[in-house]
């Protein structure tokens, strides 16, 4: 059996006295596909934001890519991670946000070349060089030098993706990346998504409430409820049969909402 690319051991996650997260412990492995379905408020984007370190674990334990994310290994020992170490396993990951967060006062080509020059200190031809071939993977070449207000919701998230991609991350992460685009707009995104799972190795983690595009791009399905894993299976196993009543109650109220699955 491969090594799980990420390993979550008994993670908590308070914000306050609300407790997101309460001892979830989950496997990734690599080159997976993982749909995070389930009610707003489930922790599913929690889980997401602290495997960036956009917010830290209370408890538990996080292992990326055979490493520890938030302890260091000293004498046999295990102790908190310093800023140095965070910072060398975030550029194992990329994540697009659903509201893009790119820099609106830099042009397409500047915000996907800037992570690369000044995390790798990659020369700035190569970038570029990088930035386009990425660019031109999602469709927005001829963009290159438009800046994000002159961009429709579908093409700046397509950059957003391209950014991601830029540090040639070892796994992606997508939080509700449609969810702020019109309805017509988010075909275009989930296109770049399906052509990314299909040609290339990379494990994505998924947190959407597009159904069908969860039971089309996922090699296994996580439904998530008050911060723990209620079911878990293939699309078809979720999304066709669910076996836990949880689970059917949130589908039924998804396809009365005029949702596919």
């Amino acid at each position: 059996m491969p090594t799980p690319i990420i390993k979550i051991d008994a993670i908590s996650k308070s914000f306050g006295t609300f407790k997101v997260l309460d001892g979830l412990s989950m496997q990734v492995m690599p080159g997976e596909k993982l749909a995070l379905i389930g009610p707003s408020g489930s922790g599913k984007t929690t889980i997401l934001r602290i495997l960036m370190t956009l917010e830290r674990i209370d408890g538990g334990h996080i292992q990326i890519d055979g490493e520890q994310l938030y302890h260091m290994e000293r004498n046999g020992q295990l102790l908190p991670a310093d800023e140095r170490h965070l910072t060398r396993m975030r550029q194992k990951i990329g994540m697009v946000f659903q509201l893009f967060n790119l820099f609106p006062h830099k042009c397409v080509m500047d915000n996907v070349t800037l992570a690369p020059m000044l995390t790798k200190g990659t020369p700035r031809a190569a970038a570029e060089k990088r930035a386009m071939e990425l660019l031109e993977m999602v469709g927005m070449a001829d963009k290159a030098k438009s800046m994000p207000a002159q961009l429709s919701g579908g093409q700046k998230q397509r950059v957003a993706i391209a950014r991601a991609l830029a540090l040639s991350p070892k796994i992606m992460l997508f939080d509700e990346v449609t969810s702020a685009l019109d309805p017509e707009l988010v075909e275009e995104v989930m296109n770049v998504m399906r052509k990314l799972a299909a040609e290339t190795d990379m494990t994505m983690l998924l947190v959407t409430h597009e159904m069908g595009f969860a039971h089309d791009f996922a090699d296994r399905v996580l439904f998530f409820d008050r911060g723990r894993i209620v079911e878990e299976g293939k699309p078809d196993e979720i999304f066709r049969n669910p076996k836990q009543e949880r689970t059917q109650g949130f589908l039924k109220k998804i396809i009365a909402a005029g949702h596919r699955v």
